[in-house]
């Protein structure tokens, strides 16, 4: 039985997606395409700002489903998935429930934010499986030399490891995880949108860049953001010792 990818929102501005196909919540070709559609899908609200990505159950993802890969051409198929989400402007907060693992745990490298539970694990299992996963994107968040420990050895790392890490930004209680990835989920929505996306295509890119290029990038942007009616509420708020009201114009 294929599982399903739920959605509900959260006030106006928060989406949360939930993987959930028992008990480790693969991504077979299936559920790729009823992911991909659901960012289609909550993308074409123009009231987003937020996507929350979590799994049900005691996993957050365990990558490509291998059993209906022969058929499928999974990795492929697993790729396109990732670079449908590296495309999605609105900061995704990923909220690590359980284990972590290979496709899935490059599933949650291609979120902005990764917070988790102290019961996560998460598992670099490209070299467990005879394929290479991970080795683009891990180096850069948490440095090459942790990096390839995880990466050669397809060794489990704990949550406490993973904070130390910077692999994730904080540690929660398993019952306690949605609660504070919905607030921070809440705070990223209520600042200034035009601003966040900016921000966020920026500092994806950074690594990528040198001063000269980071100038050039930041002096097309600056001047719009500074244009925008945004920045003229959060102007007169502050003045005005209120709470701004943003409406990304």
């Amino acid at each position: 039985m294929t599982g399903i990818i739920h959605r509900e929102k959260i006030g106006d501005h928060v989406q949360v997606l939930t993987i959930d196909n028992p008990p480790m919540n693969p991504m077979g070709q299936a559920m790729r395409e009823q992911f991909i559609a659901a960012l289609d899908e909550v993308e074409a609200d123009p009231a987003l700002r937020v996507i929350l990505l979590t799994g049900k159950g005691k996993a957050f993802c365990a990558g490509d489903d291998l059993k209906d890969e022969p058929a499928k051409g999974g990795p492929a198929g697993f790729a396109a998935m990732l670079e449908r989400l590296d495309a999605t402007k609105a900061p995704i907060v990923a909220a690590i429930n359980g284990w972590c693992i290979g496709g899935g745990f490059e599933l949650a490298l291609a979120c902005d934010i990764r917070v988790a539970s102290t019961q996560a694990r998460f598992t670099a299992a490209g070299v467990n499986m005879g394929l290479m996963a991970s080795a683009y994107r891990l180096p850069r968040l948490i440095g090459v030399s942790r990096a390839k420990a995880m990466l050669l050895t397809g060794e489990p790392v704990d949550a406490a490891t993973a904070e130390r890490y910077g692999l994730v930004t904080g540690l929660h209680e398993p019952d306690a995880l949605m609660d504070a990835a919905v607030a921070l989920s809440v705070r990223i929505a209520s600042r200034a949108p035009l601003s966040v996306e900016a921000t966020k295509l920026v500092a994806g890119r950074a690594v990528d860049m040198g001063p000269g290029e980071a100038a050039v990038v930041q002096g097309q942007i600056l001047p719009k953001l500074r244009a925008s009616a945004d920045h003229a509420e959060a102007v007169a708020a502050f003045r005005e010792k209120r709470d701004p009201v943003f409406t990304r114009r």
